[in-house]
């Protein structure tokens, strides 16, 4: 099944989301690893400050699997089919592990790419413009650098 997620990056976990994202340990040791990748990928920052994306899940209960993983650092703010369950192939049996090669919410990922700003490019510039700070021996360079 597909599902469409909203959330909200937990307040201080900005950072240590975006290390997650580019170290490629988002998700790690999750039999769904590389969708947590592929999802921040694709998320929306909306103007409601919700990031959203659409997630393919085949457990029996929403998220169930992925649910720890993205409440290290969104809080999910809810979680809804994205589709009819009843038209869904995997979710009726008519074709089992159908949803990853599926094209059925293709109109809603096209409605979500044109809404809002793509979250990792807005992650990126609140994280680094929070690093960007002066010290005091060396105006323009940034906290945690050498000024050799």
């Amino acid at each position: 099944m597909r599902y469409l997620v909203r959330a909200r990056v937990k307040s201080g976990r900005e950072g240590d989301l975006l290390q997650a994202i580019e170290k490629d340990t988002l998700g790690q040791g999750s039999v769904a690893e590389g969708e947590y990748l592929r999802n921040m990928n694709e998320a929306r920052l909306c103007a409601d400050q919700t990031v959203r994306w659409v997630e393919v899940c085949y457990c029996p209960t929403p998220l169930q699997e992925e649910r720890p993983y993205w409440e290290e650092y969104f809080d999910l703010a809810r979680v809804q089919d994205a589709h009819d369950r009843r038209k869904c192939r995997d979710e009726n049996g008519s074709e089992p592990w159908a949803c990853g090669d599926c094209d059925c919410t293709a109109r809603l990922e096209q409605k979500l790419k044109a809404s809002g700003a793509p979250f990792l490019d807005s992650l990126r510039a609140d994280v680094g413009s929070s690093l960007d700070v002066s010290t005091p021996n060396n105006p323009a360079a940034p906290i945690g650098s050498s000024d050799s």
